[in-house]
């Protein structure tokens, strides 16, 4: 069996400990944001600045981790490292994958929130 693309406990533990108001409003800030730092990984690939790769890897790394994404954790875990290493050679292929595992959860995310309203 396949790992769980988020982590639907997490999720309900974020409830718990704050309201699902809150939890809805962090969902949409990681939809509206995430694409962002994809775009900003294609970017910095573009101009071949590690820095700026690493740096939009990390944030989209910390945010996925609030909802248990763990594949897209992982994955962006991966291009963070590949950005501090400085060693961009087989980021964009990587970054295709990352971007399909984001589809993956953004598409979950959309259908947990349809349930909680």
């Amino acid at each position: 069996m396949s790992e769980p693309v988020i982590d639907k406990t997490m999720l309900e533990s974020l409830v718990e400990d704050t309201d699902a108001e809150f939890v809805n409003e962090l969902i949409n800030t990681f939809l509206e944001d995430s694409p962002l730092q994809i775009a900003d990984m294609h970017q910095a690939l573009a101009d071949n600045n590690s820095e700026n790769f690493r740096r939009a890897a990390h944030t989209l790394k910390s945010n996925s981790a609030n909802f248990g994404a763990a594949s897209l954790v992982e994955m962006a875990k991966e291009l963070e490292k590949m950005g501090k290493e400085n060693d961009l050679e087989d980021a964009k292929s990587k970054l295709a994958g990352l971007e399909n595992a984001y589809t993956q959860v953004s598409g979950e995310l959309k259908v947990w929130q349809d349930g909680e309203l």
